[in-house]
């Protein structure tokens, strides 16, 4: 796909002409599983809100997951899986393990009951997305970033998928076996009927990796924003904010030297979240006394709401909930198209390219010389969010993907 081309509905304004679909077009007997939680944060709580839109409209039979914390649901819990004996492994390898587990244990359920719809994650689901297309029951799969490609054309399996192929394996090597391979991962998106995006830059790469758009289905992220409302920002100092994981995928080494090279005065920049290991030697070579690193916070609305600027300079993710978060304090936001649909650049923000720490700096810069028109610019986007980016938007998208990919079973 060119850069550039229309993609008007893969957006959140495009679900303002759509009423919801009636019971007669929903399933009637819904499974849904994930290797994540039900409620929590993360996609745990995304998961929580997809849970609830089959369960609100009474779809839902039964949802597999790795606990749950509201009891109002039918949920089975895989808690005390046998995987659990595994938990010693490196995390990749761990949840590679309970992914694996999840679309087996998806898989033994639609045998065991007559369902007539599946709705799994991406990478958690190729069996159970067998016994699906088997059993002729619709199937939809969440997408939690991008495609697996990341939008490039490559080959069907990576080099190492080939080489295992062609030497053949041995006992040994059934760790090496438990990440979700290209291939796997591949074979899920033919086998669903529907592709949940959740951002216009997850569709790109899809489209541009040659999946149909036909087979697209846009659901974005949500927020409540009576929990995240818009508080005090000081009018002193300039106070910018990052939360997440201190990642460099997030961009935040490039945050930082951002940062030391504009030396803003009355100003300070807030980090909340963990520090990985790939982002300490920049931590250490740029972090100044205007750089305050919290850490994980339970609270992350409050620490939201005592600021004047949210930024995100991420280079991937599929729709970076906390830009929806900050958003809904009132806070104008410093972010890249990778992260997600929260921002229209110039109204409620302002849009910078991924990986590109002049330009970051420069939108830091504007911000902060700008300052009269912040409080202004974050209203703005707080409108929007009441307008089309609420959970209740995200429940009610999802309806229209269960419609789209439903069939009456004979």
């Amino acid at each position: 796909m060119s850069a550039g081309a229309p993609l008007d509905h893969f957006s959140p304004e495009a679900l303002l002409t759509q009423t919801p679909p009636p019971s007669s077009a929903l399933p009637r007997e819904l499974l849904y599983a994930t290797s994540a939680g039900i409620g929590g944060t993360g996609l745990d709580s995304t998961s929580l809100e997809g849970v609830r839109a089959s369960h609100q409209c009474g779809s839902l039979t039964r949802a597999l997951c790795f606990g749950s914390n509201d009891d109002s649901l039918p949920v089975r819990s895989l808690q005390l899986h046998p995987v659990r004996l595994l938990s010693r492994l490196p995390s990749e390898e761990y949840y590679a393990a309970k992914k694996r587990y999840t679309a087996w244990a998806a898989a033994a359920e639609l045998r065991r009951y007559r369902y007539d719809f599946f709705h799994g994650w991406s990478g958690d689901s190729f069996e159970a997305l067998v016994e699906a297309r088997q059993r002729g029951i619709g199937s939809v799969i969440d997408i939690p970033t991008w495609h697996r490609n990341k939008g490039t054309l490559k080959p069907g399996e990576t080099r190492t998928e080939r080489e295992d192929r062609l030497t053949g394996r041995t006992w040994r090597d059934w760790r090496r076996e438990l990440p979700i391979g290209r291939t796997r991962m591949l074979a899920e998106y033919e086998l669903a009927d529907l592709i949940l995006v959740p951002s216009r830059k997850s569709a790109e790469t899809f489209l541009a990796a040659g999946v149909p758009e036909r087979k697209l289905h846009y659901v974005s992220r949500g927020v409540d924003p009576e929990r995240y409302s818009p508080g005090n920002p000081p009018e002193e100092v300039f106070r910018l904010i990052f939360v997440g994981a201190l990642i460099q995928r997030k961009g935040v080494h490039h945050l930082l030297a951002a940062w030391k090279k504009l030396a803003l005065k009355n100003a300070e920049l807030v980090l909340v979240g963990t520090l990985h290991n790939d982002v300490k030697a920049a931590f250490k070579e740029h972090a100044t006394g205007t750089v305050r690193h919290l850490g994980f916070s339970s609270r992350v609305q409050d620490e939201l709401r005592r600021s004047s600027a949210f930024v995100f300079p991420s280079e991937c993710e599929g729709f970076a909930k906390v830009t929806l978060e900050a958003a809904a304090c009132g806070l104008p936001l410093i972010a890249t198209e990778e992260s997600g649909d929260a921002l229209v650049d110039g109204e409620n923000g302002f849009l910078i390219p991924p990986s590109d720490p002049d330009a970051l700096a420069a939108a830091i810069q504007t911000a902060h010389r700008r300052r009269t028109e912040l409080q202004a610019m974050g209203l703005k986007g707080r409108e929007r969010v009441l307008r089309c980016l609420t959970w209740d938007h995200y429940r009610q998208r999802i309806l229209h993907a269960y419609s789209r990919a439903w069939r009456p079973l004979a």
